[in-house]
């Protein structure tokens, strides 16, 4: 018993890189009315309280990229891929762990709550 804990911890401790989340399948793929700028700061202001500081960086012609840190341990726990489409936005998330059941909502919850403009 003791070994399938400590493999468990092993696999979920494991880190990944962006681009490795970005090369998964998305947890999801819509689109805002909100701009690019915009859509990041109400992601990372639902966010606060639960993730550390997120990182964000420039992504296309005029679109930002949020990485969401792990809670516990180094690398990201997920990635906000945000293109600027028309008058407001396309949205993917990648997280890791995808497929696991069991993974936290906070940051799949944090990007619904601010699709809407």
């Amino acid at each position: 018993m003791k070994w399938v804990v400590a493999a468990l911890a092993v696999a979920l401790g494991g880190c990944a890189s962006v681009s490795e989340l970005e090369n998964t399948p998305e947890t999801m793929s819509v689109i805002s009315g909100k701009k690019p700028k915009a859509y990041a700061e109400c992601v990372q202001q639902q966010l606060t309280e639960s993730r550390g500081p997120l990182t964000i960086e420039p992504y296309n012609d005029g679109g930002v990229r949020l990485v969401v840190p792990q809670k516990v341990g180094d690398g990201p726990a997920a990635v906000v891929d945000i293109s600027e489409r028309g008058s407001g936005s396309s949205i993917k998330l990648y997280e890791r762990l995808n497929n696991f059941p069991l993974r936290l909502g906070d940051v799949k919850e944090a990007a619904t709550n601010c699709i809407s403009g």
